[in-house]
């Protein structure tokens, strides 16, 4: 299987959401986080169509953690991403065995995400990459802003642009603008082989995300015009300043 060309309002999405928050500048080098998921396999494909047709010239990579859960396998990537021909990494760590020793106050969730992170930022690092791209989508971030006023009692959701504390990478997220349901259905319409986590630690009982899932669904069944109100609210909070070197623009040529 070779690259898919996405729709082109999932191409339109991201390339708005790249040049709404300059996401990409000229010669960078993005390292895209995948999972094998829906949402980071459609991101793929976004990323490599946009950098054949927009404007900007950058280069692209892709690096999977593989946590070595039981449960997940994402070896079958090797393959598929030797076979697109995009620069891989891949990095294994026994993150969920050290979380039986080094977890302390955190989530299993969430130490294994902060541990995922780590991983991604050191791969980065050492290859170069001076952007690491993750798929997070509007559904995501309007599910972290519910928990957070809810449970944290601040206004805050994911940044759709940031810099590392350490200065040196930029973290961008170009799926902000797109519906999961969009990322579903491209990756099932195209037959991406996507690989589900399905980890016990995370899935033996509804968690938090997932109540606010359910909720977002009933109340927009009420109010179709729920996550674009979701999105102009939360606007002013995905945004940060712009980073040096950052520039406006994306759309396909």
């Amino acid at each position: 299987m070779g690259l898919v060309k996405p729709p082109k309002s999932l191409i339109a999405a991201a390339g708005r959401a790249i040049g709404d928050y300059a996401m990409i500048a000229p010669g960078d080098r993005v390292l895209l986080g995948l999972s094998g998921g829906k949402d980071s396999l459609s991101a793929l494909h976004v990323l490599a169509s946009l950098r054949r047709r927009a404007p900007v010239p950058f280069e692209l990579g892709a690096v999977t953690v593989d946590p070595r859960s039981p449960d997940y396998d994402p070896s079958p990537l090797k393959n598929y991403m030797a076979a697109l021909g995009i620069p891989y990494h891949y990095a294994s760590q026994a993150i969920v065995e050290e979380a039986r020793t080094h977890m302390a106050g955190d989530s299993f969730c969430a130490y294994c995400a902060r541990m995922r992170r780590g991983v991604m930022y050191r791969v980065a690092r050492e290859q170069g990459y001076n952007v690491l791209a993750l798929a997070q989508h509007l559904d995501d971030l309007a599910e972290s802003f519910l928990m957070s006023a809810f449970f944290g009692g601040r206004l805050k959701t994911m940044k759709a642009h940031y810099v590392s504390d350490a200065g040196d990478l930029r973290i961008i997220r170009p799926l902000v603008y797109v519906r999961e349901r969009v990322t579903r259905d491209f990756a099932r319409n195209a037959g991406l082989p996507v690989i589900y986590e399905n980890c016990p630690a995370c899935f033996a009982m509804p968690t938090q995300r997932q109540h606010m899932k359910m909720m977002l669904a009933q109340l927009e069944a009420q109010n179709p015009q729920l996550f674009a109100n979701l999105l102009a609210a939360m606007r002013p909070l995905m945004a940060e300043r712009t980073p040096p070197g950052a520039q406006r623009g994306m759309q396909p040529r």
